[in-house]
Order: structure tokens, then C-alpha cells, then sequence
């Protein structure tokens, strides 16, 4: 019975994907009976603001990130994984980057959390590669959790600007 500890991270690993997904895609016009709640609040920011529009730069690099996002949350998170993973977390950074310097300081708070979470992701992957255990494991799930959140955060407050689900056709 030694073989059940190294399979409870898989089905950790597949509900928090299953978490990023539905955070990046959890905001379309369908209706769904669960879904994350809303967020009543929208700050003062005017959703009418005509800042940007869906063929925007702003825009593309949002839907870029999610793309990229998206990427980041699909991976298994293991010890013979962690090398791909930091690829994918480079790219998501690179990804933000592009969109803090086209955004001007919009969604601040929400870029300046995930770049905070993407930064525990990266130091909880450095500990697995370092220590692989079932415990580091669990820690570096447990912060791409919190990019999870962070990343649903951002891509919620840019979506009455840009859309929930913008299509990238240059993936």
C-alpha cells in the first residue's frame, strides 16, 4: 500500500486545473447553475469607458496571458515535471509583462497579485525540484492555486473591456 500517497497529488492536480479553467472561462454569457460568484464590486472604474476594445493591444495581450495561462495550468505537477513548469511560468511572466506595459497601469492590483503568486509558484517549484516529497508537491499545488486565483482575478476585471473568452488565432 505504499503506491496510494504518490496518486492523491494527480487528482489534487486535475481539480485545481479544473479551477484555472473554469476561473479563465468562468465568466461567459452562459449561464451555469454553480460557477464562481460574481464580483458586485467594480471599484470606480466605468465599464462604459471606451479604453479598449476586443482588437485593442491591451486586449491581445490579455487574451495572450490566458493563452498562456491556460498553458501554465495544464501541466502534472511532479518532480520530473518541475523543468517544463518553469518554462511555462517564464512564459506567463513574459506574457504579464507585455500586458502591464500595454496596460498603463490599469488592473494594477489585480497584475501586481499575480505577479506576487506567480513568485511562490516559482519558489514552491524550486523546493520540489530541490526536495521532491509529497509535501512539496502539495506546496507547489497549492500555489498554483493561488496563481489560479490571482489569474481569475485579472482576467475577470479585463473582461467588461475585453471579453471573458477573447480568441488569439495567432496562438
Amino acid at each position: 500500500m505504499s503506491k496510494g500517497p504518490p496518486h492523491w497529488w494527480r487528482i489534487v492536480v486535475v481539480t485545481i486545473a479544473a479551477g484555472l479553467l473554469s476561473a479563465a472561462c468562468g465568466s461567459s454569457t452562459t449561464s451555469s447553475g454553480g460557477g464562481a460568484p460574481a464580483s458586485p464590486t467594480h471599484s470606480s472604474a466605468a465599464p462604459t469607458s471606451p479604453a479598449a476594445s476586443p482588437a485593442s493591444p491591451v486586449c491581445q495581450d490579455v487574451a495572450a496571458l490566458r493563452t498562456s495561462l491556460n498553458t501554465l495550468t495544464h501541466v502534472k505537477i511532479g518532480k520530473g515535471t518541475v523543468d517544463e513548469i518553469q518554462s511555462d511560468v517564464a512564459d506567463v511572466q513574459a506574457k504579464l509583462s507585455a500586458l502591464i506595459a500595454t496596460a498603463k497601469g490599469e488592473w494594477q492590483a489585480q497584475t501586481s497579485a499575480l505577479q506576487s503568486a506567480l513568485g511562490k509558484f516559482k519558489t514552491a517549484l524550486s523546493d520540489l525540484k530541490a526536495h521532491p516529497s509529497t509535501s512539496t508537491i502539495s506546496g507547489a499545488v497549492t500555489a498554483l492555486g493561488g496563481v489560479s486565483a490571482a489569474a481569475g482575478s485579472l482576467l475577470t476585471a479585463a473582461g467588461p473591456q475585453c471579453g471573458s473568452a477573447s480568441p488569439s488565432p495567432s496562438a
